[in-house]
């Protein structure tokens, strides 16, 4: 997507903004205790960087849902209760927030669709970018020429999970076990492989993941597992947009 001169985008991690503490430094999230007036200042500095004309980010009222919304020019004031954005209209940056879930940016390039979307395992187990992918086709896109990006979010080796979790997904689909992987007594989940197969079923063959583990105190994301490990209050937010220039 780098290459494509008509959209702007980005997957922000955790440094070049103004919040101290545990929020330090780009902390872009609404929903946590950091001061207001400093996300406020963060948001400002990403916007910057897409150089858009607008004055703020679309971003919904995430809810760990497979819930969409369609952006108009009229409806941008409301935030809506849904975990992925699309839109056909220039200039209004459209972002989720993550902290270990998956961001995805989809664009299709012939049409000139976007959209951005929040997977956790919540949505991803109920198919999240499996329908905002089915949208784009039922407006008139071709699978192929849909480009999809996941973004950086918890590696399958920081991902522990339990035996209820591990039945979810089975019982949706016996095949499912591949995303699982059992070492030392310990069932460890692929998000990203999970969310990349749903896509590939849908005839998408652009795909980009970044190898990015947000749990890895290693690369500057924030992690909400990572504070939990640390017995952190609360943490801070990662956010990731695209725009139609």
């Amino acid at each position: 997507m780098s290459k494509l001169k008509n959209i702007s985008h980005g997957f922000f991690g955790s440094n070049g903004g103004v919040s101290k503490g545990i929020y330090k430094s780009l902390n872009c999230g609404l929903g946590s205790e950091d001061s207001k007036k400093d996300i406020k200042k963060n948001l400002l500095l990403v916007l910057k960087k897409t150089k858009s004309k607008n004055k703020n980010i679309y971003l919904p009222k995430q809810v760990h849902s497979n819930r969409f919304c369609i952006l108009t020019n009229s409806s941008k004031k409301k935030r809506i209760e849904c975990d992925a954005v699309i839109t056909k209209e220039k200039n209004i940056p459209i972002g989720v927030l993550t902290a270990d879930c998956a961001p995805i940016i989809l664009y299709d390039p012939k049409k000139n669709i976007i959209s951005v979307v929040h997977a956790g395992w919540r949505g991803a187990l109920n198919g999240i970018v499996k329908k905002v992918i089915k949208f784009f086709i039922y407006s008139g896109s071709k699978p192929s020429n849909i480009i999809a990006v996941i973004g950086p979010c918890i590696s399958q080796n920081n991902y522990e999970i339990k035996e209820d979790f591990l039945k979810r997904f089975l019982t949706q689909s016996k095949r499912n076990k591949v995303f699982f992987k059992f070492s030392k007594n310990k069932i460890l989940f692929s998000l990203k492989k999970y969310l990349a197969q749903q896509i590939k079923k849908l005839g998408v063959k652009k795909i980009e993941i970044i190898k990015k583990d947000t749990f890895s105190s290693n690369n500057s994301y924030f992690s909400a597992r990572r504070s939990l490990k640390k017995k952190e209050d609360d943490y801070g937010r990662n956010i990731s947009l695209i725009m139609i220039n």
